[in-house]
């Protein structure tokens, strides 16, 4: 139970509905019911609306999305909050502010979006990239920071890393490190947010923190956001024309001096062009069911934090698959809401509790198993079950 109120699986009837016991909250989170009323609204709004409904979107739910990321995340300042469709476009639009060729210090383990793009920029010559490998994480921070050089021009890392569900302690003593303080820091805060506790409130003013709505906010695709330090990145290249939009009715006069193109202030100066806003109502919909029902970060993280020791010391001294398997980060670390075994038989384990209605996944010889605020300890035992049944399976 969460902050001993029942449990939240009746709120997620639809997404809930078949047989499959779906243990991959990290991954795609399943909806809550919430959602259909926010989806539909989204469509009402565009057909009684049309062209109008942009004075609802923008006047009314997307303050209150910067309020609500604000409110969770501790800023000081909802302005400095900039939604898009996904991260990978804010990354970007904030890397458009750095003069290529770049320096960039990052790990090796950051999501395929950031990867995939840092290796294009390499490959064309638009970048240098040095690499820090995650592994082994005990000493990872003090490793990356020693990597850090004034050098460079970007410096980014993830909060939780995606593939171990490792944890970087002490966000602040690692930025604080920067040996620059040019230097763009961007944190990747998609597995952490509404996950983990945070408090940014002694950052924000340094580092971009991207995080959206398709893991443990509930909310899907469509809302995704950056925190945008004021100092940082006035100017992006890559730009839309929502990065002006309260100043559409003054004619562009584009011309060769600097500053012809006019910013908005605060984070909308990151913002692109014309987007789907029902993610952003689907958004809203789940924080404001959160708070209505008084279910905070710190309860969520609570119950999920119990489930995993539930299942850790079920499986512990139980013979099977996961016997020889490595439990990362190991003990003393800690770890987001999703528990890592490695084991090089992490993808038939996938595949076989697939066929048995159990839903995991993994990344190369991590198997993942993510728990959310709808488990509850009898989903426990049953996946302690469901492994018991590979165990007979392969006696």
């Amino acid at each position: 139970m969460i902050a001993g109120r029942d449990s939240l699986a009746g709120h997620f009837t639809s997404a809930l509905a078949g047989d499959e016991l779906h243990v991959a909250a990290h991954s795609h989170h399943p909806w809550p019911d919430i959602t259909r009323e926010a989806h539909l609204r989204s469509w009402e709004l565009a057909v009684t609306h049309l062209d109008r409904k942009w004075a609802t979107v923008l006047a009314d739910e997307l303050p209150r999305a910067r309020g609500f990321v604000a409110g969770r995340l501790g800023l000081a300042d909802p302005d400095q909050v900039v939604f898009a469709q996904n991260t990978h476009e804010l990354l970007m639009r904030i890397c458009s502010g750095i003069a290529p060729p770049m320096r960039v210090l990052t790990t090796d383990a950051e999501f395929h979006s950031a990867n995939r793009q840092l290796a294009r920029w390499a490959e064309a010559g638009l970048a240098s990239v040095d690499r820090v490998p995650v592994e082994p994480l005990e000493t990872f921070p003090a490793r990356f920071t020693a990597a850090m050089s004034a050098e460079h021009d970007l410096v980014l890392f993830s909060h939780v890393f995606y593939n171990s569900g490792y944890v970087v302690p002490d966000l602040e003593q690692v930025v604080a490190a920067v040996p620059n303080a040019q230097t763009i820091v961007i944190i990747d805060g998609y597995h952490a947010f509404m996950a983990l506790p945070t408090d940014l409130s002694g950052l924000d003013q340094r580092a971009f923190y991207l995080a959206g709505g398709y893991k443990y906010a509930m909310a899907g695709e469509g809302a995704c956001f950056a925190s945008a330090p004021a100092g940082y990145v006035r100017r992006p290249v890559n730009t839309g024309w929502f990065a002006e939009f309260d100043h559409l009715s003054e004619a562009l006069r584009p011309g060769p001096g600097a500053g012809a193109v006019s910013y908005a202030d605060g984070g909308e100066r990151l913002a692109g062009s014309t987007f789907d806003p029902t993610g952003l109502l689907r958004f809203n919909a789940v924080q404001q069911w959160l708070d209505d029902l008084g279910v905070s970060v710190e309860d969520i993280h609570t119950h999920v934090t119990g489930l995993q020791e539930s299942f850790i010391a079920a499986v512990q001294h139980q013979p099977g698959v996961l016997q020889g398997a490595t439990l990362i980060p190991a003990a003393g670390l800690d770890r987001g809401h999703f528990l890592t075994y490695r084991t090089a038989q992490a993808g038939q384990i996938t595949s076989e509790l697939a066929g048995r209605g159990v839903i995991v996944d993994h990344r190369g010889d991590l198997l993942r198993i993510g728990f959310g605020v709808y488990h509850e300890l009898n989903d426990v035992e049953a996946l302690v079950n469901a492994f018991r049944t590979l165990t007979r399976c392969r006696e």
